[in-house]
């Protein structure tokens, strides 16, 4: 930390940790109390079916009651369902979101909040931090995706402790290696959780080298490429052919890369295109999610190549439903959930937009988290947007510009 009058004050920690229990609190009040018997959904059971195959010692493969199912599970990272098996959550067949992950996801939450205060106080100070973990605790996506069996609730805290990493090791003065490395290894982890982050590298790489960091970017590369290498050598044993993480790129990108494809939304909120899939696959019988990846791709950019047009026309309909949450994976929730989404969404990036004009040339204090939402708003543009695809990044970085725009005090140079 840079020595200076304001920096010496320190992060509020007191009210950091009276926030983060505050988070968490609401989290479990939601999920413990209000949303308790609603059915999984199909992303909900393939995690938990990895979840009891890692449990029995069986290895990172779908359960029989998975198998025996009517339809064919995607590839999933593999960080995620080892987090389930590890918290007990793959102990049986279950028909709902058991209270040990909604507890577990909880907390992870609180820890989400004390990192979005830690980046306020990078941002503008003691008064930032308040404002950016206050906001944290009580901003309803962040609240309500702790009590579902989805990777977001777990990305979204170490999405923030990869950019803060980030800024602590690429902004000091003198680069520290060894934090560079501790990134690379936190960046990897994170991968392996959600493999869309991999977008984050190249921005990543950009920065360093314009601030002439190479041995930086070279580090959090070997940090990273130790995490990411024993996994994707594994998959090259299992498969018979290089996949990085998994194989849920592929369908995804078919997805938002198609002619029925309209801007927004996956097959559950677009029947046309799951037709087609199961067309698709009825013309390749009996083949793995792995085996059809390079199909998808293959399907999609011939489709993208030959309508080059109609591509940049659905590219700009993904830039517009990124902004806005009108989409159909928004209108396909009941009347409540859209209000209530619709709402908060819309009312912190309001707020974001007056905060950044207020913070002004402060924002350049966290460059990590502009390349982490940089890097989720090109998973939109390359995929497709969707609200489970903002949350975890979009979402907090809203919130952190939000909560310490609101109450930052004057600039200020120290930085944690």
């Amino acid at each position: 930390m840079t020595s200076n009058a304001a920096s010496d004050i320190g992060p509020p920690w007191g009210w950091l940790a009276g926030a983060a229990l505050l988070g968490i609190t609401v989290r479990l009040l939601f999920g413990l109390l209000y949303w308790t018997g609603h059915p999984l959904t199909r992303d909900e059971y393939e995690y938990l079916s990895l979840a009891r195959s890692l449990a029995a010692g069986h290895g990172f493969v779908y359960d029989e009651v998975m198998r025996s199912g009517s339809f064919v599970p995607f590839g999933r990272a593999p960080v995620y369902p080892a987090f389930l098996a590890l918290i007990g959550a793959g102990s049986g067949v279950t028909d709902a979101v058991p209270a040990t992950i909604k507890v577990a996801q909880s907390l992870l939450g609180g820890v989400g909040v004390l990192l979005a205060g830690l980046m306020g106080y990078r941002l503008a100070g003691p008064r930032a931090a308040r404002g950016a973990a206050a906001v944290a605790a009580l901003y309803p996506p962040l609240v309500w995706i702790s009590a579902y069996v989805w990777s977001e609730a777990l990305f979204w805290p170490v999405g923030l402790l990869v950019a803060w990493l980030f800024d602590r090791a690429s902004t000091r003065s003198t680069p520290s290696l060894a934090l560079f490395g501790f990134s690379g290894l936190v960046t990897g982890g994170a991968i392996l959780i959600r493999p869309a982050l991999l977008l984050f590298l190249p921005l990543a790489a950009v920065y360093l080298l314009a601030r002439r960091r190479p041995a930086g970017l070279a580090v959090l590369a070997v940090g990273i490429a130790v995490v990411l290498g024993p996994w994707t050598l594994r998959n090259h044993r299992q498969h018979g052919r290089w996949m990085l993480v998994a194989s849920d790129g592929g369908v995804t990108f078919w997805t938002g890369n198609h002619p029925l494809a309209i801007g927004e939304g996956d097959m559950a909120a677009n029947v046309d295109l799951k037709f087609a899939n199961q067309r698709l696959r009825a013309e390749h019988p009996g083949l793995t999610e792995e085996a059809m990846e390079p199909i998808y791709y293959r399907e999609a950019l011939n489709w993208i190549r030959a309508h080059p047009f109609r591509w940049v026309e659905l590219e700009l309909r993904k830039l517009f439903y990124i902004v806005a949450p009108i989409g159909p994976s928004y209108t396909l929730h009941s009347a409540r959930y859209y209000t209530a989404s619709w709402v908060s969404y819309g009312s912190v990036l309001l707020v974001a937009l007056f905060g950044a004009w207020r913070l002004g040339s402060r924002l350049g204090q966290t460059p990590g988290l502009w390349m982490l939402t940089a890097s989720a708003v090109l998973v939109c543009l390359v995929f497709f947007p969707q609200e489970r695809f903002r949350i975890p990044i979009i979402d907090p970085a809203l919130v952190i510009v939000a909560g310490s725009g609101l109450t930052a005090g004057r600039p200020r140079r120290g930085v944690l």
